[in-house]
């Protein structure tokens, strides 16, 4: 069984650990690190003595998980198979990673079982550690602290038939659907602000990706929804070019969003630089039915329970958009593989 004193992440440590913004990260920046072996004793060299060369650090010893015990196997389902699968999905792309299902138990709430994992990484500067998350009836979903997660051997294809019925943003890239880079910003999200470097890039790097621009407008940022309304009518009025130019212009000039009077000032001169007139995009931007737009925009996003900006949703993944553009290119190219896709 397993037994009290197995330690287990806390419930804030795992929230943070399985939560979709970091679940894809919680090893990366730990594997990232390198060790600096200690500066050599100041000795003076003697001839009758020289000072010692200073000795490598001893490899770190690949993870030892404990063997899992078969009385902690209590729950049919989900199997240990789609378990493994669905960290498969998640957290495939990296090769340093390692992990086992120690157990997967029944709980008090037909239906609910409770799954336990250790994860590590290979080089094993990481100790192991445990954490536990619940699987609900049908096995679609998982719970997480406040987080309801996409669960199963292909977690995000709900996810990615739902960007691909409703995400209609102005986008740049390829005409058709097959790998989707879907970005979800708030022009006044400073986080958002920083991940257009990496959007540049991505477009670059992936031609034959359709990527995509969602509004996301927080309530704490009082000029973002308008900003939002005021991208929808650049787009509509200017195409998907003069959007992109509105929304780089906007993203540079963010400060000015600051005070109301600074907001109209900024957002007037991004419609401006897009080649299009404030005059006819002022109107628009309260018309009932671009507000309508930003708010269809907004409820997908909560539809995919996407809680935070700058996220970028790729086939139906959802990661942080402002990631390390390495590990975001390398979740991107594994994640073509598990879809079939190919550039």
């Amino acid at each position: 069984m397993i037994r009290p004193s197995l330690r287990l992440l806390s419930a804030a440590a795992l929230f943070s650990l399985v939560s979709f913004a970091s679940f894809v990260f919680p090893l990366y920046q730990a594997s990232a690190q390198t060790q600096v072996p200690p500066a050599p004793a100041n000795t003076p060299a003697t001839p009758s003595a020289p000072a010692a060369e200073p000795s490598a650090p001893a490899p770190a010893a690949a993870p030892v998980f404990p063997k899992p015990d078969p009385a902690d196997f209590t729950s049919a389902t989900p199997t240990k198979e789609v378990v493994n699968a669905f960290l498969q999905a998640n957290w495939g792309y990296d090769e340093n990673r390692v992990w086992q299902v120690q157990g997967i138990l029944k709980t008090p709430v037909d239906g609910v079982s409770k799954v336990i994992i250790f994860v590590a990484d290979k080089s094993g500067k990481e100790k192991a550690a445990a954490f536990a998350f619940f699987v609900l009836p049908g096995g679609k979903y998982m719970i997480s602290g406040d987080d309801v997660i996409p669960f199963g051997e292909n977690p995000f294809v709900e996810n990615r038939t739902m960007l691909q019925q409703r995400a209609d943003g102005p986008y740049r890239g390829s005409a058709d659907k097959k790998i989707e880079l879907v970005e979800f910003a708030d022009f006044q999200c400073p986080h958002c602000k920083e991940a257009q470097a990496n959007m540049e890039k991505l477009a670059t790097d992936f031609p034959n990706a359709r990527v995509i621009f969602q509004n996301y407008p927080l309530p704490q940022h009082p000029a973002a929804a308008n900003a939002a309304a005021y991208g929808v009518c650049v787009a509509k009025l200017g195409g998907s070019s003069a959007f992109y130019t509105f929304a780089s212009t906007v993203f540079d000039g963010q400060d000015g969003l600051a005070t109301a009077d600074g907001a109209t000032l900024t957002l007037n001169s991004a419609v401006t630089k897009a080649g299009l007139d404030p005059a006819k995009v002022e109107p628009c931007a309260k018309d009932p039915e671009t507000i309508k737009n930003v708010d269809a925009s907004v409820q997908l996003a909560k539809d995919l329970h996407i809680n935070q900006t700058p996220t970028l949703v790729v086939n139906g993944r959802p990661v942080p958009a402002n990631a390390p553009y390495d590990v975001l290119k390398k979740i991107i190219l594994f994640q073509e593989k598990l879809d079939g896709v190919t550039q």
